[in-house]
């Protein structure tokens, strides 16, 4: 793997708390990857998700979309969201690395933060907006600004737009390998970890598609039912960060340990929360068919090599939850409008060709579908790079204190 364009480390002057960013590619000058806040966040991790972006976007290329991708990048801030010094920090780091996101770095909610945290905290920093090195990309950039704040504040049954989209590219991937596999919908059984953004928009979708979510893990453990959970009510009594009020749990609802997710009676398991959730350890517990990637590196290698030499098939994470950052570009670009009908369908679309493709591709080549992921991907990226241009030179920097 080749090393990434820039990699800058940041140390906070006030608690010495370290942010990263990491450039993984540009393209046309420009790349894309959300900001994540998490204690015992590493520089190696968001090496490896600035990678992942760069493949996302890759996978995503349609010569004839007016979207055209972007290079991969990705930050991180060391640190628990839950902390009361966490937005004094994350402003902080957003000043730092400021002359970046002007410049060249488009970025927006992941793990920890929330689009409008990011946003509020941008303005705090003198950003004029989180992606606002995209713009002079645009043919018609008030427009396109517009178009995506009317997204933004479409809602559907109380949940953002900007949410679904990405539960629902998750829901589409696996039923389309359950399509394959010739398994029907009812009677199929899902647990996930976690039910934040992503988590609980996946969940939503795939019990209207017919599937029964039996455990769903958060902070607190594991609630499951093998019956099945009332997603909805579930969903209703979430704080901010995805943790269950216990007060919602229906009589059939059992409260268990906070790995019991991972040995539940189910055919798909979605580790929809943090990176590393499934390791060799971890693996020897899974009785399900499928692991859906909702999370970003949820499995390790080890496991995954491990995994797949007993039969489980893990969908990996550059495909099964890029349909957010792809929403974000299919919207201001012009491909899609501010409507949640129009968005859901081409994120079904666009995920089922994706998700067809890379599954076809792994059975032809007797491989993993992250491998075979990864192989579509790596033949795109000089097509992309060699029509749009981008910038071979690499950089190193280490920052300390305010910028």
């Amino acid at each position: 793997m080749a090393a990434p364009l820039l990699s800058l480390t940041w140390t906070d002057h006030l608690t010495g708390r370290r942010g990263y960013l990491v450039v993984d590619r540009l393209v046309r000058g420009v790349c894309s990857g959300g900001l994540r806040m998490r204690e015992g966040c590493t520089l190696d991790e968001v090496t490896g998700l600035a990678r992942g972006m760069s493949l996302k976007e890759a996978l995503h290329y349609d010569p004839a979309a007016r979207y055209v991708p972007l290079g991969g990048a990705k930050g991180g801030i060391d640190c628990d969201p839950r902390d009361p010094e966490s937005y004094g920090l994350l402003v902080r780091y957003l000043r730092a690395v400021r002359p970046y996101v002007e410049s060249c770095w488009t970025t927006g909610e992941d793990l920890g933060l929330s689009q409008d945290l990011v946003d509020r905290a941008a303005a705090e920093a003198g950003l004029v907006s989180s992606i606002q090195a995209v713009y002079p990309l645009l043919d018609d950039e008030s427009t396109a600004r517009r178009r995506l704040a009317d997204a933004f504040a479409v809602e559907v049954d109380g949940i953002g737009l900007d949410e679904l989209v990405g539960g629902c590219g998750v829901a589409e991937s696996v039923l389309t390998a359950l399509d394959r596999a010739g398994v029907p919908y009812a009677g199929t059984r899902v647990a996930l970890q976690g039910l934040g953004t992503m988590g609980g928009a996946t969940a939503r979708f795939l019990t209207r598609a017919g599937l029964s979510v039996v455990a769903v893990a958060d902070v607190k453990g594991t609630i499951a039912n093998p019956a099945g959970l009332d997603v909805e009510a579930l969903l209703a009594a979430r704080d901010a960060h995805g943790t269950v009020d216990r007060g919602a749990l229906r009589p059939g609802d059992r409260e268990l340990p906070g790995e019991a997710w991972l040995s539940a009676e189910a055919e798909v398991l979605v580790p929809a929360a943090v990176s590393y959730a499934i390791g060799p350890d971890e693996q020897a517990r899974i009785t399900a068919r499928w692991i859906a990637e909702a999370a970003n590196m949820p499995v390790l290698p080890e496991a995954e090599a491990l995994l797949h030499a007993r039969g489980v098939s893990v969908l990996p994470d550059v495909v099964v939850n890029s349909a957010t950052n792809a929403w974000w570009w299919w919207t201001l670009f012009g491909d899609i409008g501010a409507d949640a009908g129009e968005a859901f369908a081409h994120t079904r679309r666009s995920m089922r060709a994706l998700v067809e493709l890379v599954l076809a591709r792994a059975e032809a080549d007797g491989t993993t579908p992250r491998r075979a992921a990864h192989a579509i991907a790596d033949q795109r990226l000089p097509v992309i790079a060699e029509r749009f241009g981008q910038y071979p030179s690499r950089a190193s920097a280490q920052v300390a204190g305010p910028v």
